[in-house]
């Protein structure tokens, strides 16, 4: 992998990680547009750089990670059924879904039509009960925590599934959305330890100098689109990530399915 590679890389995880159109999958998309061949160290790298798109969530809500009553409590409940399901799950997903480009068309497209139709004709239906980060009960944070595991399938987006795990229990746009944000830290920090531990040797000592170059350009990019998607997504809703995701695999698809 050269410099322009990994920066290419760095910044379509951090511009995507947080935002309801799968970070996993523009990845795999990316990586095949630029010629990179599937691998073990790919999808290691893949998961590694999240970090820098993690760190951004730190850098921007840093005060809330401190409050362990009202918040870090919650996303400890929330990520424990991830962390469950990755454990038992990983060698499946690392093996069959991380790097299937079919997988992440298919799921783009169908993640797409379901943002479209929830935000359409369900979300003004949906009783708003917390708008607060402070209000939410351990119950709705597991609740949230079962539905990010549909993200193990890449084109899925944890975003997505947080997000809208968030709005059918309850809390507002604004509230989904953050809390999202902040349940990113403890369960990409575990997946990419996990990496590390599971190929360190591959990841730290052959390829430094790309992963510090993703992992600075994740970083800064991950500020922009966090700061814009907030109030995206207060005005607009989703539909238009709908639309995108259905743009994108139909390209895609023309692409690769011949």
């Amino acid at each position: 992998m050269n410099s322009i590679q990994a920066i290419i890389l760095g910044l379509v995880e951090g511009l995507t990680e947080f935002l309801p159109v799968s970070s996993t999958g523009h990845l795999i998309l990316t990586a095949d547009i630029l010629g990179l061949k599937d691998s073990s160290f790919l999808k290691n790298f893949e998961i590694t750089i999240q970090s820098g798109a993690i760190l951004a969530v730190i850098f921007l809500y840093w005060r809330y990670l401190f409050d362990f009553r009202h918040v870090l409590s919650k996303l400890l409940v929330a990520f424990i059924p991830t962390g469950i399901a990755g454990i038992i799950f990983y060698p499946f997903i690392k093996n069959y879904l991380l790097g299937n480009t079919m997988v992440v068309l298919w799921s783009l497209l169908l993640g797409g039509i379901f943002l479209i139709i929830f935000d359409k004709y369900f979300v003004d239906k949906l009783k708003i009960k917390s708008e607060k980060i402070d209000t939410i009960n351990l119950n709705q944070a597991v609740f949230v925590g079962i539905l990010q595991i549909l993200s193990f399938i890449p084109g899925v987006s944890r975003s997505a599934a947080t997000i809208i795990a968030g709005q059918l229990i309850g809390f507002n746009r604004k509230l989904a959305v953050e809390f999202s944000f902040l349940l990113a830290v403890p369960t990409m920090l575990v997946a990419t330890a996990f990496s590390l531990l599971d190929n360190v040797d591959e990841l730290l000592f052959a390829s430094i100098w790309p992963l510090a170059l993703s992992f600075i350009f994740s970083f800064f990019a991950a500020i922009l689109a966090i700061r814009w998607f907030v109030g995206l997504v207060e005005k607009k809703g989703f539909i238009i990530f709908g639309i995108y995701r259905i743009v994108l695999s139909a390209i895609f698809f023309l692409i690769f399915v011949r």
